[in-house]
């Protein structure tokens, strides 16, 4: 095992600032004996920084956070201050016979050890929150040789009246009635399954149904997108999918009606925390599916279908059946194995800056989890209303338009503005998508300039996307024949003045 490696040098010197604040924490506002804690301890104290230092980077603890995971950091660290407080109370027993103070040396390692712990906590918060995993599927055949659909004889009337006899008995009359004119049960080309253990699907020949049908609520399914990504496997070329789920606002109702009042709002709120925050904080995630197993959870509408989208399909239809909505999507490409989610509350998206170039925005998210995957879908479903935002966009969380509507969202923007991707005032970073409903002639004017934080929407207000345009158009002319610094600097106060005096919002 290779002991000896280059140490992360910033890291080594936050943790000697940080033991040096704890030494401070303790020696001025902790009460002590001695009239003079700082004369007394300054020499020891330095010894102490040079063991843990020492214990430290034997310990790994000095390589690149970047390359580390919290709970393996928070162990190192938690052994570094175990080994350094034993090694200097075995000193102040037996070499200086109690000269100095045990309450002293553990009172500083204990917050040597909270304070180093608070700013793990802080960095991993923030690297989770904007450092997103791979979608997690399954490799898949690029070339889909020959996926046409496997003609199969119907089934024979026993059979039909078993599997009707299933759908009946796992999720009810209404489900049954709703698939029968959905599906052709009687075909022997429909698949339907409702286990939690989805493998199953993955045993069913390539291309020799039509439909698969999904009876079990993916709020118990721990693997969606797996279990996505092999139906899109299994199915031919435009093959239907149909799954259900019980969405978030359903099951708020559920149990808002299930309890007497005030009652009810109290056990949502505890269910609330339990079931939509613990899942969120990357501290408790892992634990909170390991109790749970993935079983009950919350999904949002915009959450099912974004994973259906990045999955490969396309939603054909969306049914209300009693307190389940199901899903009848299409298969019409391959899983995007490219992109990536997360569910944190920062979020990075790519966006189209200066020279086209595309960078990553920070925002506090507004949206639910795979909203981004669904934006084509809502401006089909809805187009664009006033101010040229989408309309009835349902990706929106109760908590975003609050935030939006205040520019709390977008205030780390201001880490685009200090790495210099951005400036104070100028034209939106836009989605590839959003760009795409732009002009030609817009397009490229807007990629020679730096987009900003406070658009020049706030300066001319528009209600449409034609006078959006037109407005980005003549602050960007603007730029160009005035100087870049003199048109933000008019916009500023026009868009000031706009903001303080007119009310004018995000949303």
């Amino acid at each position: 095992m290779k002991i000896f490696y280059k140490p992360a040098y910033f890291y080594l010197l936050l943790d000697c600032l940080l033991l040096i604040f704890s030494m401070y924490v303790v020696l001025d506002w902790f009460p002590l004996t001695t009239a003079t804690p700082f004369d007394k301890y300054s020499w020891p104290f330095l010894c102490y920084i040079i063991s843990w230092a020492l214990f430290s980077y034997l310990l790994k603890r000095y390589k690149p956070l970047r390359k580390q995971r919290f709970f393996r950091t928070s162990f190192k660290l938690f052994y570094t201050s175990l080994i350094v407080f034993a090694f200097y109370s075995a000193l102040i027993y037996f070499y200086y016979e109690n000269t100095f103070s045990e309450y002293v040396l553990f009172t500083i390692t204990t917050v040597a050890f909270a304070v180093n712990y608070l700013v793990l906590n802080l960095y991993f918060a923030y690297r989770y929150a904007v450092e997103y995993n791979e979608v997690s599927i399954l490799k898949i055949d690029e070339e889909r040789l020959n996926a046409n659909l496997r003609i199969a004889p119907a089934l024979d009337a026993e059979s039909f009246n078993d599997l009707c006899a299933t759908i009946k008995m796992h999720s009810g009359k209404a489900t049954l009635n709703f698939l029968s004119k959905m599906v052709a049960l009687e075909s022997g080309n429909s698949f339907v399954f409702s286990s939690v253990d989805f493998e199953v699907l993955k045993y069913q020949p390539l291309y020799h149904y039509s439909t698969i049908v999904q009876l079990e609520r993916l709020n118990n399914i721990r693997g969606i997108n797996r279990m996505f990504a092999i139906a899109n496997e299994k199915l031919p070329d435009e093959g239907v999918f149909i799954c259900c789920f019980e969405s978030k606002s359903t099951y708020k109702k559920r149990i808002l009606k299930s309890y007497p009042k005030v009652l009810n709002y109290v056990i949502y709120s505890l269910d609330f925390l339990l079931k939509r925050l613990v899942p969120k904080i990357f501290i408790t995630r892992k634990l909170f599916y390991l109790l749970s197993r993935g079983k009950n959870r919350i999904l949002s509408k915009t959450e099912v279908l974004g994973r259906l989208y990045c999955c490969g399909f396309k939603v054909l239809s969306i049914n209300k059946v009693g307190q389940l909505t199901y899903v009848i999507s299409q298969r019409i490409k391959h899983p995007d194995l490219s992109q990536k989610n997360k569910y944190g509350p920062l979020i990075r998206l790519r966006r189209h800056g200066k020279h086209g170039k595309v960078f990553k925005v920070y925002k506090i998210r507004t949206m639910h989890p795979y909203s981004e995957f669904i934006q084509a879908y809502i401006y089909e479903s809805n187009s664009l209303k006033e101010g040229g935002k989408f309309n009835r966009d349902i990706r929106i969380t109760t908590s975003g338009r609050f935030f939006r509507k205040y520019w709390i969202d977008e205030l780390p923007m201001l880490l685009n503005l200090l790495k210099g991707e951005m400036k104070l005032v100028g034209v939106r970073p836009l989605s590839a998508h959003y760009l795409s409903l732009y002009s030609k002639e817009l397009q490229k004017k807007r990629a020679k300039f730096k987009p900003g934080l406070l658009p020049p929407f706030y300066a001319h207000m528009p209600r449409t996307l034609p006078e959006i345009e037109a407005s980005e158009m003549l602050y960007l002319n603007e730029c160009e024949s005035d100087g870049v610094l003199y048109t933000d600097l008019k916009y500023l106060i026009s868009i000031l003045k706009n903001i303080l005096f007119k009310r004018a919002r995000s949303s």
